[in-house]
């Protein structure tokens, strides 16, 4: 079967690999859809995303959907043939965080396609995956594969949204629409906010928070700040660049509460320290997520305009090319890897054009 393996900066290769047997108490799953996120892009481009260095050829990808193969001794759960998504954390259940009810930031964690310990998590860019069973999640009705890709990235932006507190009837800011920052407008959208405003640098990538419910849309070069909010009352920065964070710093309102969702470049960054002493702000980390997974599914089988977030589906043995595109904002939002032809490869067809629902 083909799997999307990264050796190094700029170096992925389209390789064939064993198909796995799933062991004790895991599942396999034939892979249809998977998307291709910022980080999956920062390891091809840098070697790396944010702290996280690659020190051995890694399988990429945690976005990913399919159908149910079979299971390991021990196993159960939707019948194979059943579409399903694919949770990516695996935690260990047993640390300070774990008990504190806080397993995305695990100490210990398995998450697919990551190089945050060693040896590294393989991740499920492949024709087939072996995960624990638990890790299953029977996709709502209404929602077909290709929709429900979307659901780990807007699992991340419901997760950031919840950090910031209760948003209904609030301005939330959100700096950086790619793909992560207008599932952020979305998230906020079906929080309650009252009006959300997205910036960035590029028109067409406005265009897409628009399609995610932005009210207002700022280019983010704009010399006489045309546009930008005197102050809103929550910032989420989703850019990952220093400059985004500051906006937020300096646009909220007093006493207002910052999210941090972008991963800032390694080492220490700059920021406007001393306004959040003087207008005491809150700033608030926020990573991956947990139970928002399940929500998300929930919301992609009732929002369908967030399909037109998607807006490339590239066949697996054509990776590079997927990458390309996606690394490029003027033409893209979320691309996704269609496995189609490796799962037919595999076994003669799983039928997972059957449960793929035509526009979703």
């Amino acid at each position: 079967m083909p799997g999307c393996v990264i050796h190094g900066a700029g170096d992925l290769r389209v390789e064939e690999l064993p198909v796995p047997e799933p062991g004790p108490g895991q599942a396999l799953v034939a892979v249809r859809y998977g998307g291709v996120c910022g980080s999956d892009l920062h390891y091809w481009r840098h070697g790396g995303v944010g702290d996280f260095r690659l020190r051995e050829p890694m399988l990429l990808g945690h976005e990913v959907v399919g159908t149910v193969v079979s299971y390991g001794a021990g196993a159960s759960g939707p019948v194979p043939g059943t579409a399903v998504a694919v949770h990516p954390a695996t935690p260990c259940g047993r640390c300070p965080e774990c008990a504190d009810g806080r397993p995305n930031v695990c100490r210990d964690t398995r998450y697919l396609g990551s190089a945050a310990r060693f040896p590294h998590v393989q991740g499920g860019f492949a024709g087939r995956l072996a995960v624990p069973a638990g890790q299953l999640r029977v996709l709502p009705d209404g929602l077909g594969l290709r929709r429900a890709a979307l659901a780990e990235p807007l699992a991340v932006a419901l997760h950031a949204v919840r950090r910031a507190g209760d948003v209904r009837g609030r301005h939330v800011l959100v700096t950086g629409s790619g793909p992560i920052g207008c599932l952020v407008v979305a998230a906020a959208r079906a929080a309650g906010a009252a009006r959300v405003t997205a910036t960035d640098l590029l028109p067409a990538a406005l265009a897409h928070a628009a399609v995610a419910g932005a009210d207002t849309l700022v280019r983010a070069d704009d010399p006489d700040d045309a546009g930008w909010p005197a102050e809103a009352d929550v910032t989420v920065e989703a850019s990952g660049v220093a400059a985004g964070l500051d906006r937020c710093l300096r646009l909220v309102r007093r006493s207002g509460v910052v999210v941090q969702l972008g991963m800032l470049p390694p080492g220490p960054t700059p920021f406007a320290g001393n306004l959040v002493v003087s207008r005491e702000l809150e700033l608030r980390g926020a990573f991956r997520f947990d139970t928002e997974f399940d929500t998300a599914l929930d919301l992609l089988a009732t929002r369908e305009e967030l399909a037109g977030l998607i807006t490339a589906t590239v066949p697996v043995r054509s990776a590079e090319s997927a990458f390309e595109l996606a690394a490029d904002r003027t033409r893209s939002c979320k691309v996704l890897l269609d496995f189609a032809d490796a799962a037919d490869a595999a076994d003669g067809g799983d039928g997972a054009e059957g449960v793929d629902g035509a526009g979703s």
